[in-house]
């Protein structure tokens, strides 16, 4: 077993590919060894912007011999009546490169046909891989990934030196006219000259004497230890964010921190205006004292070594100061207009071509909220009203067109500037959350419906038009959207059925009833398609989930009161004898219409016997207790024993057929038992 190291060297990657880049590559060389049957041993992920490179602690010197039994015609067509080869034997045998003497007969589920045994003895893996890795690295399927010159090659950037070694013997290929070999190099400034790698497992300590730390995690620590160093001697800590230290580990590969500080005068500025300017456009650090507050201090990464910190320092103030500057012009001008004064812009700015303008917007999202403020809180009306309007106000003003990011937040702070009630300026920032997967939820009534109303008014307007997710397609986070009106009507425990607040958003889109009910149906089968996944990730089983939400409404807080009631029956001792006498009246009312049962038509004991106790466990079922469903058991069997369902007489045979329907229901207040699995 050799050592394997592969590294692309390019111009450099954009921090938020280089994972992705290198998973993708990690992808295809393990795929490349299995196909070719290579064994190898561990591989270990190396990349900076500079580089993704991957080591292999060990790799087969050769292929493992193979043995491949190979179909081919039918015995019928490859042999004439005397035993003789036709063509199509012969030319099955041409096409492996075989005598047509060493076919054989294989008898399959299909008949006999002829096989042929093709063993192939290992070769080489330098060969291999010195034919393979070209194709490996050309079909790279990389984001955002171009083409330069006159070259057919796809990549990030374009690549600058390929390394490929199997142990210290160069692997031979040319891509692009760049020929592999043991040369990579180091620090594009502080060690540019080219750096020989002799031995694969020389490789990161080689690349550290040129002032390149090609380990992520090696250069993730010296940030955060260069950043503790600082803040011991500042006496203030920066805001933790793993988004950001991720992003700067991929920008450079000499990692040095760098204290840099900025005018006291910018700390006026909202908190959260501050740090994006920070983090966003600059990618430093921004920094608070013990008890919160924005310090005017920052911590940049700098890609060089500390003698020029100085310098690093006097050039990221001048860039950051240019920054906030601009920040604190556009908040002061924005300022000079009441947050509502903007709501009338918004008749300016199209939300989308055939969905209007975002004044057109926030009134559609005005009347979902005032419906659900009418249905779960009337008292909330008038503020409910006010925040819808002004949801979006911000998406006009100075700072949120210079910061995009800060769409929501900003709009709090201006509204309290404005004097607008305070649970009015929480729910302009609330109506987005959650914004993604595990995000907190709305925390208050106001900003809760607003949050509904925005996401469905969403859903149902594409849907309405047509632009439904599709696959891995989803431009405008639907699914998300959906995921979160989810989570929400969860948290709040709302008893409010789903295709209710569906219909209402979508009479906003369309008056008629009948023009309504395609794009309704297909929304409320997208939120099962979510409910079902998200039920999932906690653990209930398929069965219990499907029979839950086999009952039309999708109100959220009864499906989970549901989901609960059947897995503790489940539990139950009885609950086996109890599904199958259930699954005894689903099955045999396949295309049954419901109505009332005549109680003069009823002669049997055993049916009037199940009559009886289904009137009395449907009445004594509660949404917190279903227990009394173990009573119907016995009195179902005892009818399907002693009871001819399908009578000659019509009457008759109807009324029983009613009867087992009105049993049914009984189990389906709490689920379909037809779904459920013992």
């Amino acid at each position: 077993m050799k050592p394997l190291l592969i590294e692309i060297g390019s111009e450099e990657i954009p921090a938020r590919f280089i994972s992705v880049g290198l998973s993708l590559l990690k992808e295809g060389l393990v795929r490349l060894l299995e196909t070719s049957s290579i064994s190898y041993g561990a591989i270990l992920e190396y990349a900076t912007p500079r580089r993704l490179a991957l080591l292999v602690d060990g790799v087969a010197g050769q292929q493992d011999d193979r043995t491949t039994e190979t179909l081919g015609p039918p015995k019928k067509a490859a042999y004439d009546a005397d035993g003789n080869p036709t063509k199509a034997a012969t030319g099955f045998a041409r096409s492996l490169n075989i005598d047509v003497k060493d076919l054989t007969i294989m008898k399959t589920e299909r008949g006999e046909y002829v096989s042929a045994t093709i063993k192939e003895k290992g070769r080489p893996s330098a060969q291999v891989l010195s034919e393979e890795l070209p194709k490996l690295i050309s079909s790279l399927h990389l984001p955002k990934s171009m083409k330069w010159g006159n070259s057919d090659l796809r990549y990030f950037r374009p690549i600058q030196w390929i390394l490929a070694l199997l142990g210290d013997e160069v692997i031979s290929f040319e891509l692009d006219t760049i020929r592999a070999g043991n040369i990579s190099y180091g620090h594009r400034f502080l060690s540019p000259a080219p750096v020989t790698i002799s031995d694969p497992f020389s490789y990161l300590h080689s690349l550290k004497q040129n002032c390149v730390l090609a380990d992520p995690a090696e250069r993730k620590d010296a940030i955060r230890h260069g950043i503790r160093q600082i803040e011991s001697i500042a006496g203030c800590s920066i805001h933790r964010d793993d988004d950001l230290l991720e992003t700067v580990t991929n920008l450079v590969e000499h990692p040095t921190a760098v204290l840099g500080r900025f005018d006291d005068k910018y700390l006026a500025l909202p908190k959260e205006l501050l740090i994006t300017v920070m983090k966003a456009h600059q990618k430093y650090f921004s920094m608070e004292d013990r008890d919160g507050s924005m310090k005017s201090s920052f911590i940049v990464i700098s890609n060089m070594n500390s003698a020029v910190n100085d310098t690093v320092s006097r050039g990221a103030e001048r860039v950051l100061r240019a920054r906030l500057e601009d920040a604190r012009f556009y908040f002061i001008q924005d300022r000079k207009t009441p947050l509502w004064d903007n709501v009338e812009k918004l008749k300016k700015v199209t939300f989308q071509e055939k969905l209007g303008n975002l004044y057109e917007k926030v009134t559609r999202i005005s009347l979902i909220s005032t419906f659900l403020a009418e249905q779960l809180d009337p008292e909330l009306m008038k503020n409910v009203q006010r925040a819808s309007m002004l949801c979006k106000a911000d998406l006009v003003t100075g700072v949120v067109g210079e910061f995009p990011e800060l769409q929501g937040y900003i709009g709090m702070i201006y509204a309290e500037g404005s004097n607008e009630d305070h649970d009015v300026a929480s729910a302009i920032y609330e109506h987005y959350l959650p914004r993604f997967s595990g995000d907190k939820l709305p925390s208050g009534k106001i900003g809760t419906l607003v949050s509904l109303a925005d996401k469905m008014d969403n859903i149902a307007s594409f849907f309405y038009l047509g632009l439904i997710p599709t696959g891995s397609e989803d431009p405008f986070a639907l699914r998300r959207q959906a995921a979160g009106i989810i989570h929400i009507l969860q948290d709040i425990a709302s008893p409010f059925p789903l295709d209710l607040l569906i219909d209402n958003a979508l009479k906003n889109l369309e008056p008629s009833d009948e023009k309504r009910a395609e794009p309704a149906a297909g929304i409320l089968r997208f939120f099962i398609q979510r409910l079902e996944g998200i039920l999932a990730a906690r653990g209930h089983s398929h069965d219990i989930i499907n029979a839950a939400l086999a009952k039309t409404g999708l109100n959220i807080a009864d499906i989970n009161q549901r989901i609960q009631s059947l897995e503790s029956l489940k539990k139950e001792e009885g609950f086996p004898a109890l599904l199958t006498a259930a699954k005894r009246v689903y099955n045999i009312l396949s295309g049954v219409r419901p109505g009332d049962v005549k109680e003069d038509l009823l002669s049997e004991p055993s049916e009037i016997e199940l009559f009886n106790v289904a009137g009395s466990v449907m009445d004594g079922l509660s949404p917190a207790d279903f227990q009394g469903l173990f009573r119907l058991e016995k009195p179902v069997n005892s009818f399907f024993e002693k009871v001819l369902v399908m009578d000659k007489d019509p009457l008759i045979r109807e009324n029983r057929l009613k009867l087992l329907m009105s049993v049914r229901n009984v189990f389906d207040t709490l689920g379909d038992f037809s779904k459920l699995e013992e």
